[in-house]
């Protein structure tokens, strides 16, 4: 195909059991805060060279309500794979 990269294009080989899109080793507190905050501040800063207030959205309001929900009341209720999710953050 015309235009298709080789597998032997380093950008197009991928030798496997690497992580790609994840820079930490470990999932403690402080490295998932940062990607959190990484997250968050690439999102803030898109938002404003677009013109748009990012967190004002009906799915990031949801999120905060949610999360005070489960603050309040515990995560009864909730899909088993988040309930795995946050027991491992409480860890």
């Amino acid at each position: 195909m015309p235009g298709r990269k080789s597998p032997a294009d380093p950008a197009r080989a991928y030798c496997g059991n690497r992580l790609h899109h994840h820079p930490a080793r470990r999932a403690d507190p402080q490295v998932l805060g940062a990607l959190l905050a990484i997250y968050r501040h690439r999102t803030f800063t898109n938002g404003v060279l677009m013109g748009i207030n990012s967190f004002d959205q009906f799915g990031d309001e949801l999120g905060k309500d949610i999360a005070r929900s489960i603050e309040k009341d515990g995560a009864q209720g909730l899909a088993p794979s988040t309930m795995a999710l946050i027991e491992l953050a409480l860890e």
